[in-house]
């Protein structure tokens, strides 16, 4: 059984909390003032398992309970652009948030998360995926066989 499942809207304060673990390692003094106008566009996102939104997470092993502190987060959305030489159907999925709790790094959580939303990505017919990188990030990323681009995006044709 995986320890991956779909966030569900109950999730959001958590995910939000991950996301700021993500945006302070690239900007430690980054406000979190931001959080409370995102978070009901997010548990409405969240709440609709058909939509073009999906966040997947692993529930942090030494804090369980209701409701459950994350130990790592990846989000990405299923777009529509006109297709094109590489996507003639148009579907393009993309990655924005990946983060792992600073107590349960390297186990393994965020390529678990991110082989989670590929497959999303995949079923539902995405022809390639996109995310920008951080240089400590990349290497996962080409280990699951991302390429770089000419500009600081990465994609992995499915």
């Amino acid at each position: 059984m995986s320890l991956v499942r779909r966030a569900v809207a109950e999730d959001a304060e958590e995910v939000l909390r991950l996301r700021q673990v993500m945006i302070a390692s690239v900007n430690p003094d980054a406000s979190t003032d931001w959080q409370a106008g995102a978070l009901p566009g997010l548990r409405t996102r969240l709440a609709d398992p058909d939509g073009g939104f999906a966040a997947f997470v692993v529930d942090h092993p030494e804090r369980p309970g209701a409701p459950a502190a994350l130990a790592a987060l990846v989000v990405g959305t299923l777009e529509y652009r006109i297709g094109g030489p590489d996507r003639p159907g148009g579907l393009l999925g993309y990655v924005f948030s990946v983060a792992t709790d600073p107590g349960a790094r390297r186990r393994g959580y965020a390529r678990a998360c991110m082989a989670e939303l590929l497959e999303w990505f995949r079923e539902r017919g995405a022809g390639h995926v996109m995310l920008t990188a951080s240089p400590d990030a990349e290497p996962l990323y080409a280990s699951m066989g991302f390429t770089r681009d000419t500009t600081p995006s990465m994609r992995l044709y499915l």
